[in-house]
């Protein structure tokens, strides 16, 4: 007929090879990111929110600490435990803490939670030694890094309009 062997497979091969391209391309699109209508970028830059509305944090568990049992007065623990609160409502303020709270009973002496808007381990570990509870030992620390919502924060002018009692 005039068409080689070879020439024929090439003709077979580039539907083939269109089809497959194709399926890849159309793959690609699928699970390709699209535009969220709701983005605010006036909101995302306030938050310091990345591409994808996260920001990198640091997680401060804090443990009970070697001092917890030994320091038994109750209004020097008093004192400590209202210092703790201050600390805590200062950080909040200037917008360093955005999550606190005590866990419940557990076995692994885990006793409260902080969320630190700080970039670095050293810059959290120095905002918790200014907690009294931490700095005379009733708390130790567990520091990691945290990747999360940078809208976390937003949360905290509601959660006063929701708490019927004061700390």
């Amino acid at each position: 007929c005039g068409f080689s062997k070879k020439s024929q497979e090439n003709n077979l091969m580039r539907p083939l090879l269109l089809l497959i391209l194709a399926s890849i391309f159309t793959s690609c699109s699928i699970l390709a990111q699209q535009a969220n209508p709701d983005y605010d970028p006036v909101l995302a830059a306030s938050v310091e929110a990345d591409d994808y509305g996260m920001k990198n944090y640091v997680m401060a568990i804090l443990r009970t600490g070697p001092k917890d049992s030994i320091i038994t007065d109750k209004a020097q623990r008093a004192e400590l435990f209202r210092g703790h609160m201050e600390n805590i409502k200062r950080l909040a303020s200037e917008k360093k803490l955005v999550v606190a709270g005590p866990f419940g009973k557990n076995d692994l002496t885990y006793r409260g939670l902080f969320i630190l808007n700080v970039k670095t381990i050293e810059e959290a570990r120095a905002l918790c030694n200014t907690d009294p509870a931490v700095a005379a030992g009733i708390f130790e620390l567990t520091l990691i890094p945290w990747y999360g919502s940078a809208a976390l924060g937003e949360y905290l002018p509601s959660s006063e309009k929701v708490s019927k009692y004061k700390f």
